[in-house]
């Protein structure tokens, strides 16, 4: 072997067989590197969180159905094999479903107080976070056949108007405007959501609601909106919150994200719904 390599060496071949050995030492460091590298990965691969599968369950408010649905159906399209279901309300009704036990992931409500109620039950999970705001508009006959210009026109004998009832936000959210104008309306009918208030309209069973912003939009012609400065004095926040005992937590969380994305302010937004 000595002698071998002596040989080598009188010959003047050492430098290509340098080169070789080199090169070999450093395809050999570079496998090791590559295997190294991939038992890293390895771990942090089974440490991310699980995709969304399977089905998110979502306690929604009423005026939340155009937008919700449609953020529902990018969900599903952008996690193939899951399903959004929703339930759309009042706020406060829902409230009492998720105390009462009905099984739910994610709770969307029109206002702060609604959610309390299932904050204070302890059936939320962490703190609920404001996505959007909204305000009230009047909805009118189309073609605004009653020629309403304000709130104050809301109060004219023989007019018939439709308000929500005074425990679901938009409710709340029209006394206080009334309260701030200074204004006393006596209502037809109370209705249980914003989405019934509006349907009164509609349906020609009544000459004005007060509803918010978003539902005047959606409804596209069937309605006309007329704004009003007092709205501004009732502008109410849409918190959304996980729930403690969801179902199918990591989806829940994903769709709650989406929510909460840019891609989701901009449907939102679109809908006519105000940044928080």
């Amino acid at each position: 072997m000595t002698r071998s390599m002596c040989r080598t060496r009188r010959t003047g071949r050492t430098p290509q067989l340098a080169g070789a050995a080199a090169a070999a030492l450093l395809a050999l460091s570079a496998c090791s590197a590559s295997s190294g590298s991939g038992s890293s990965r390895t771990p942090d691969s089974s440490a991310s969180s699980p995709k969304p599968s399977g089905t998110v369950t979502v306690f929604a408010a009423a005026s939340l159905k155009e937008s919700f649905t449609a953020l529902g159906k990018k969900f599903e399209k952008e996690h193939p094999g899951t399903r959004v279901t929703f339930s759309f309300s009042g706020s406060d009704t829902l409230a009492a479903s998720i105390t009462g036990g009905a099984p739910a992931d994610v709770f969307a409500a029109a206002s702060p107080r609604t959610m309390k109620i299932v904050t204070d039950a302890g059936d939320a999970s962490g703190t609920p976070a404001t996505f959007v705001r909204n305000q009230l508009e009047i909805a009118t006959l189309s073609g605004n056949p009653d020629r309403i210009s304000s709130l104050k026109d809301l109060t004219r004998p023989g007019l018939k108007v439709v308000l929500c009832d005074k425990a679901v936000p938009c409710g709340a959210a029209a006394q206080k405007a009334l309260e701030a104008s200074r204004l006393t309306l006596t209502p037809v009918s109370y209705e249980q959501d914003v989405k019934s208030a509006l349907n009164k309209v509609e349906l020609k069973e009544a000459d004005a609601a007060l509803v918010y912003r978003t539902d005047v939009k959606a409804a596209g012609g069937r309605v006309q909106g007329v704004e009003f400065p007092e709205s501004a004095e009732a502008v109410n926040d849409y918190p959304i919150a996980l729930l403690k005992d969801a179902p199918n937590a990591p989806a829940a969380e994903a769709f709650v994200a989406l929510v909460r994305s840019a891609e989701g302010r901009k449907v939102l937004t679109e809908a006519g719904f105000l940044r928080p």
